[in-house]
């Protein structure tokens, strides 16, 4: 696995590092973990857009001490706006820039929680684009009108972020002219591009849930990343 340990304020934080097959410079992306931490599905997410050609590297936010402390910490931090966690993604940020084959451009994709801390971080000016999919927006949503180019994806059916949390992303980016794609998949849930492998039994409760995977809808909300991701990013 290819691990990497990364510079950051609040001490060295342990990462997964996808690198493209092809020759560099590349533009760099920053996956931003879901409250799993680091799973599988992250790794492969990780993986995925290496293989398109971004320079990549997952932050493990659990990574530094106790993992319950860590995911406790993390949870607040994504409902503070505040804390190491958001210090950490950026740390990532400036590590990949450092790398002389980045490109120079970065951009962010999260899941879930990892969601939520990209649309706070999207009005930053620290990133050129980003993939929120099914996070919560922040309270203080207006400031997206300020936000880089975003991608996004919901379901319809998701008990997280609920009905009109894509709508009401679309108005405030479109009142401010940012650049987006934001759909909202019919008939899924949240989660519906994460594939945890998750065993037979359990495939049921995740089903009512309503946070089961679904493959048509997450490879076309994929579909529509890296065609975003190679207009903003490239």
């Amino acid at each position: 696995m290819p691990k990497v340990t990364f510079p950051a304020p609040a001490g060295p934080l342990p990462g997964y590092l996808a690198t493209p097959a092809t020759e560099g410079p590349w533009p760099a992306v920053i996956v931003v973990q879901d409250v799993r931490g680091m799973t599988a599905d992250v790794r492969r997410v990780s993986d995925r857009l290496a293989a398109a050609g971004y320079l990549t590297l997952a932050p493990a936010l659990y990574g530094r001490g106790l993992k319950i402390a860590c995911m406790l910490a993390t949870i607040r931090s994504h409902f503070a706006g505040t804390g190491d966690s958001f210090d950490d993604i950026v740390a990532a940020r400036d590590h990949l820039l450092a790398d002389p084959n980045c490109s120079g451009k970065v951009g962010l994709v999260g899941f879930c929680m990892g969601a939520g801390f990209v649309l706070q971080l999207a009005p930053s000016g620290l990133f050129d684009a980003t993939a929120p999919n099914y996070g919560l927006n922040p309270k203080n949503i207006d400031a997206l009108a300020q936000s880089c180019p975003v991608v996004a994806s919901y379901g319809a059916k998701d008990r997280i972020a609920r009905s009109g949390t894509a709508a009401a992303l679309e108005a405030v980016l479109a009142a401010g002219g940012v650049p987006r794609d934001i759909k909202e998949y019919e008939n899924v849930g949240h989660s519906f591009m994460n594939d945890f492998g998750i065993p037979a039994p359990f495939t049921v409760i995740e089903r009512i849930a309503g946070m089961e995977y679904s493959e048509p809808e997450a490879e076309d909300a994929w579909r529509r990343i890296l065609s975003f991701f190679g207009e903003h990013l490239r």
